[in-house]
């Protein structure tokens, strides 16, 4: 007689919670603005933002304070059982930041002609996450009509009107059952500037491009992601602390400002040169023997090589968008610091420029 089966054990294992966030917050930088719109900014009727900090500690508090513009923040979670994503759910919201603080006006002065709107949140759009293999993606999509008004025709040959325009940001979060997590600014507005922070309120990202005179044409419907159309956007990887503290010195000391269209050289490789340039707006090809090595964004400090051995450009710096630099003379900066950037630098051969 046979013995009888031994009962089946089924041991129930918990769905372990992996949950994780993303935050863009968009901000004004210094003159960027361009056209009719620059007078405000002049007259003291706005004002330009501040960078945010580097690491993002309080949200609330920079938004209530008119330190940025607008904010879109994306949580998400996933629950996974036996290496398998069994559930998953997002939430997080966009929000707009209270009025700046116009500057000061002149002593007796009239106060400057100005017509401002109220900022208004739009509804965030929110589309289903994508689950694949051991991975979910999220995606949010949040912005707002900024305080500011400007012409807008709305159909050809009608006159045009004063309208607030749109800002946004869109955000992507993808959670892997292994508890990794990425995000990516996959869409955005042309201005302001997008600066992007990972769960620990690290920045990961920035937005290289602030094109505010493109944005004037396409910052209304159908031009927006309400109207059914998002922009591409080219994020940029984070300077290092070493260059934001260079930055402040190099933007505090008088700089002579350059433009640069597309396709236009900052410097070409073999020239002699002495200045040293920080890349305040637009991205830069780095070329090296006639080859495309990297590209840098906005916050790269640039030109150090040179300006320590007193030679020439190991270089060619070649605007892939148009750019706004910052060129000092490189005696205005300390030669440690500059030795200390150098050092650190990890291009093909050597320093860019």
């Amino acid at each position: 007689m046979r013995g009888a089966e031994p009962p089946t054990v089924v041991v129930s294992v918990a769905a372990v919670r992996i949950e994780s966030s993303v935050t863009a917050v968009s901000w004004v930088p210094l003159d960027c603005v361009e056209g009719g719109q620059r007078l405000h900014f002049h007259l003291g009727a706005a004002q330009y933002d501040d960078p945010p900090p580097d690491h993002l500690d309080d949200l609330p508090s920079l938004l209530a304070a008119g330190r940025v513009r607008l904010a879109n923040q994306l949580r998400a979670y996933v629950e996974v059982r036996d290496g398998r994503i069994v559930a998953c759910g997002q939430s997080g919201q966009g929000d707009v930041g209270a009025p700046g603080q116009p500057l000061a006006d002149t002593p007796g002065s009239a106060p400057p002609a100005f017509v401002g709107f109220a900022a208004v949140a739009l509804p965030d759009l929110r589309p289903d996450p994508e689950v694949g293999d051991g991975w979910a993606r999220f995606t949010q999509t949040a912005g707002g009509l900024l305080s500011v008004g400007m012409p807008y025709r709305g159909d050809a040959g009608a006159s045009p009107r004063l309208a607030a325009p749109a800002a946004w940001t869109t955000l992507s979060l993808t959670i892997s059952a292994d508890g990794a997590s990425t995000q990516a600014l996959i869409g955005a507005s042309p201005f302001p500037r997008h600066w992007v922070y990972d769960h620990d309120g690290r920045l990961v990202a920035t937005s290289g491009v602030v094109d505010f005179t493109g944005w004037q044409a396409d910052a209304w419907d159908p031009h927006t992601p309400w109207g059914g159309r998002d922009a591409p956007v080219r994020a940029t990887a984070v300077e290092t602390a070493l260059e934001r503290e260079l930055s402040r010195i190099i933007v505090g000391s008088a700089p002579h400002w350059l433009r640069l269209r597309r396709g236009a050289t900052l410097v070409e490789q073999g020239d002699p040169g002495d200045e040293l340039y920080l890349l305040f707006d637009g991205l830069l090809a780095v070329e090296i023997d006639g080859r495309a090595v990297t590209e840098l964004g906005p916050g790269a400090v640039v030109g150090e090589l040179a300006v320590l051995a007193g030679g020439r450009r190991t270089a060619t710096l070649r605007a892939v968008t148009a750019c706004r630099v910052a060129a000092v003379p490189g005696d205005r900066i300390d030669r440690a610091a500059l030795a200390e950037l150098a050092r650190t630098r990890g291009w093909p051969g050597d320093d860019p420029a």
